[in-house]
Order: C-alpha cells, then sequence, then structure tokens
C-alpha cells in the first residue's frame, strides 16, 4: 500500500481543472478522480474541493450544471471550459518548468557550487 502525500499548496486548482479536463464529473468524482489518476497517494478532503469548485467557477475555468448522479440523486456537475482547458495548459507548464528548477537545485553537489 502507498503511503498518502501531503498535497502541495496552490496545486488543488490545477488538479481539479485537469480531472475535469477528463470529463464532467460532480464534486465527489472530482474526488475520485483525482484519487483514481493519483493511483491513491493523493486524497483531497471535501473541505478544500468546495470552495476551490466555487472559486475557479467565479474564474470562469469550470462551468456547473445539475444532472443526476449514478446513484439517481440530484447532482452539480462541472466541466472544464476554453478558458479553463487554456489555463490548464499554462499551469501544466509552469509546473514542469518549476519541477525542473527544483529537481536541479536538489541534485547539485558541493563541487559545483
Amino acid at each position: 500500500m502507498s503511503k498518502q502525500l501531503d498535497l502541495l499548496q496552490g496545486t488543488l486548482d490545477m488538479l481539479i481543472l485537469k480531472a475535469t479536463s477528463l470529463g464532467p464529473l460532480h464534486g465527489y468524482g472530482i474526488l475520485l478522480r483525482i484519487g483514481q489518476i493519483s493511483k491513491d497517494r493523493l486524497e483531497i478532503q471535501q473541505g478544500s474541493l468546495y470552495p476551490a469548485l466555487y472559486r475557479l467557477e467565479h474564474q470562469g475555468w469550470i462551468t456547473s450544471g445539475w444532472g443526476e448522479s449514478e446513484n439517481k440523486r440530484r447532482a452539480k456537475y462541472y466541466r472544464l471550459t476554453a478558458a479553463g482547458k487554456r489555463r490548464l495548459q499554462a499551469e501544466t507548464e509552469k509546473w514542469n518548468r518549476m519541477t525542473d528548477v527544483i529537481a536541479g537545485i536538489l541534485e547539485t553537489r558541493p563541487e559545483e557550487v
């Protein structure tokens, strides 16, 4: 069993955008999708998710509409907008650049300084 990792500050929005880029999901479905694609190494708390969904919708990066869940209950479904797709691409590029820089720093040996 893999140990779960703490979510780095500032990454929740990017993960929600990624999850919704894979198809429309209700709130709990977003939690499950992030768990699934992280191979259960990340777990998002509902108390963090819903304020983030509100913020992303307010910014125009996701949109929502009511539908019926798998268990026949009314649920709000979230979809990525075109602006959200652009934001996800920009955030992904920024993330990749940052992780490259940090990896380089962590691999630095004393004789290289």
